[in-house]
C-alpha cells in the first residue's frame, strides 16, 4: 500500500469505521510511523497534532480500536481504517465523535457480514497467528484449500438430498467459509463473485 504522506505535509486523514456496524466512529491523522505501528500492533495509533507525538487510541481509557483492515483511497492520501472498538470511541464517552449510537441499521443485511468475514480472514493471512485454524489452512497450501472446498460441497449435497435444512445450512456455511479462504489465497474477494453474478444478470450476457 502506497500512501502519499508528502501531499499534506507528512500526515493523512484516517477515517475510522466499525467493521461490523459500518458506523463512522472518528477521524484522526496518521504519519508513516503511526501507520506502521498500527499495522505492527493491531491497535490503531494516530499522530497527535496538538501534542506532536504518536498516541495509541485507548492507551489511557482502555477503549482501544482493534484493527481489522486498512484501505487507501483513489488518490493515496486518505485511509479507511476498519476496527472492532472496545467501548465508546469519543473522549466525551459517546460511541462516536458525532454523538451517535454505534449500532447496525435496523435493515442491516446479513450478507454484508461476508465482506467483514473476509476482512478477518485476510488479517489472519497477513499475521498467521499460531493456533488458528485459518492459519493452518493457509500453511497447508492451495491444493489442500481447494480440496476442503470440494469436501464441504459434497457434504452440503449429502445434507440437501438426505438430511435436514438445519444441517444443510451448517454444511453450506462450512463450504462458504472455506471458499472465502481459497479466494483470499488467490488475492480475490467474495465481492468478485458477486460482481460476476451481477454481470450475468444482464439480459445481454452470454456464457463464455
Amino acid at each position: 500500500m502506497i500512501v502519499d504522506f508528502e501531499k499534506c505535509g507528512g500526515l493523512v486523514p484516517a477515517i475510522v469505521q466499525d467493521a461490523e456496524t459500518r458506523q463512522v466512529l472518528m477521524l484522526g491523522y496518521m504519519n508513516q510511523e503511526a501507520l506502521e505501528k498500527t499495522q505492527a500492533t493491531g491497535l490503531v495509533t494516530f499522530f497527535s497534532r496538538s501534542r506532536n507525538c504518536l498516541w495509541t487510541k485507548g492507551e489511557t481509557s482502555g477503549n482501544y480500536l482493534h484493527l481489522v483492515s486498512i484501505q487507501n483511497d483513489c488518490d493515496n492520501d486518505t485511509l479507511l481504517v476498519r476496527v472492532h472498538p472496545d467501548g465508546p470511541t469519543c473522549h466525551k464517552g459517546t460511541d462516536t465523535c458525532w454523538g451517535e449510537k454505534n449500532e447496525a441499521p435496523t435493515n442491516s443485511n446479513p450478507l454484508l457480514f461476508l465482506s467483514e468475514l473476509q476482512d478477518f480472514i485476510e488479517k489472519r493471512h497477513r499475521e498467521m497467528p499460531e493456533g488458528s485454524y485459518t492459519t493452518s489452512l493457509f500453511k497447508d497450501g492451495l491444493n489442500r484449500m481447494a480440496q476442503k472446498v470440494g469436501e464441504e460441497a459434497l457434504e452440503l449435497v449429502i445434507e440437501a438430498c438426505n438430511g435436514t435444512n438445519e444441517r444443510m445450512i451448517y454444511e453450506g456455511s462450512d463450504m462458504l467459509y472455506h471458499l472465502i479462504v481459497l479466494l483470499t489465497s488467490k488475492g480475490l474477494r467474495i465481492e468478485d463473485l458477486a460482481a460476476e453474478l451481477v454481470t450475468r444478470h444482464d439480459p445481454s450476457w452470454h456464457k463464455h
